[in-house]
């Protein structure tokens, strides 16, 4: 294999075999193939820096030794210098935005302070993230491990695109995490010499709920154990919803579980996917982050930055680099001293919302159609619906009272509370306790 591979990659997989050999035994045959290319891109970096008299390097259409521009186009964006709207972005993220964004991380993860970590690469949104994470990572028949409730995209990402099996954990035990559940999915699936790639997404889509902080510590602990018996875990950790914390029944964790698991075991690699999307409400900028946690300390500095390597290699391979206009504005705005009012107060009525579903759902006269799943935190909220079908009574709600919800699997409807006026949260419950009290009479 190894006298197969362009050189550059063999070199990245020499510096990782020295550096962490597990971490290159969790790579993907398409990870251990990757690699940077010395080509138009670096040698393009190098005239900027050097080029004083021509730079004759740059694939664009320049004009007054600036990006050239439509002015019809600029004009919607005037605050912003053409370089910073219309130039191609490096691979891996405006270099400004990357370090903003991890101080970010450090700022709202106060247990990342004292971990090595690396420097966040921009992607086209957390779905892209994600496919990255499974390129470099994934081989056809590989498992990935998740709770039962899940986002429908990762079997379209995961499964169909990279021919890998997910497995299910069972997500709740009364109202909270079913812990056991975790466990003996990892003990069935997490063998010692195996690999396994771990995808826990908090707050979870499509439930809303965020585990408190003891849930956490027995989340990091039970992956610590099988890291410790030998499985290599790749821990990936989907926040998109990060940020969105309600509290609702009770004080729930308001860190990533990422930063329980970055620097505890070699045998552990934990990734972390973020981004403007929700937490700067800014979903159509498609402006998400990678990171990098290595397992081991000494050497988290080199895997961090070979790691980096193959994902930039991986993003010129397939979309060459994200919008530069998205990352300018979502780094201007990071640099705004009101940006953290402004999310505050998107928050608190995305909050006052979820406080609503939470006192109408679980109200007594509607116990006989439907069970309220734990809810705490992000966009959603489920409910099991009782004596008729998930996906008749969304039929029937969207064409008997005009309200659209969606259906999962045989019993679970989801609400999105996000785009849901409070004034509409009773209505809303009452049609559904119609419709399912019609279906279970039929």
């Amino acid at each position: 294999m190894s006298a197969k591979l362009n050189p550059l990659a063999a070199a990245l997989n020499e510096r990782l075999e020295a550096a962490a050999p597990e971490v290159l035994e969790m790579l993907s045959a398409y990870g251990r193939r990757l690699y940077f290319p010395k080509g138009i891109l670096s040698q393009g970096a190098e005239a900027k820096k050097h080029a004083h008299k021509v730079n004759a390097t740059v694939g664009i259409a320049t004009e007054g030794g600036e990006a050239m521009y439509l002015p019809s186009m600029r004009r919607y964006v005037a605050e912003l210098e053409p370089g910073e709207i219309f130039n191609y972005a490096p691979p891996a993220g405006r270099p400004g935005l990357r370090d903003a964004w991890r101080e970010k991380l450090l700022e709202e993860n106060p247990s990342l302070r004292d971990r090595s970590f690396g420097l966040p690469i921009t992607t086209a949104a957390i779905t892209h993230g994600l496919s990255l994470a499974g390129e470099l990572f994934i081989d056809p028949g590989d498992r990935i491990l998740l709770p039962d409730m899940l986002w429908g995209n990762y079997r379209l990402g995961f499964e169909v695109r990279l021919g890998a099996e997910i497995v299910t954990f069972p997500f709740f035990e009364g109202w909270g995490m079913d812990l056991d559940g975790f466990r003996a999915g990892l003990a069935e699936h997490a063998a010692p010499g195996s690999k396994l790639m771990v995808l826990l997404n908090f707050p979870n889509n499509p439930s809303g709920y965020m585990p408190t902080e003891a849930e956490a510590d027995a989340m990091a602990e039970a992956l610590l154990e099988r890291a410790e018996a030998g499985a290599r875990l790749v821990v990936v950790c989907d926040d998109a919803y990060f940020g969105l914390f309600f509290h609702l029944g009770g004080e729930s964790m308001t860190e990533s579980l990422f930063g329980r698991l970055v620097g505890r075991h070699p045998n552990l690699l934990a990734l972390k996917l973020d981004g403007a999307t929700k937490e700067l409400f800014a979903w159509g900028l498609r402006c998400g982050f990678l990171t990098f946690g290595p397992g081991r300390p000494d050497s988290a500095d080199e895997v961090a930055e070979v790691l980096d390597a193959k994902t930039r290699g991986a993003i010129r391979a397939a979309i060459s680099n994200s919008p530069m206009l998205s990352q300018s504005m979502v780094e201007k705005a990071l640099a705004s001293p009101s940006v953290a009012e402004e999310r505050k107060q998107k928050a608190e009525l995305l909050r006052a919302r979820a406080a609503r579903v939470y006192e109408v759902a679980g109200a007594p006269r509607y116990a006989e159609s439907w069970e309220v799943y734990p809810f705490n935190s992000g966009y959603f909220m489920c409910v099991k619906v009782t004596g008729a079908d998930a996906e008749e009574v969304r039929k029937k709600l969207l064409a008997d009272e005009g309200i659209g919800v969606i259906s999962i699997g045989k019993t679970d409807v989801r609400i999105a509370f996000s785009c849901l006026e409070e004034e509409g949260v009773e209505p809303l419950f009452d049609a559904l306790h119609r419709v399912v009290q019609a279906l279970r009479q039929e």
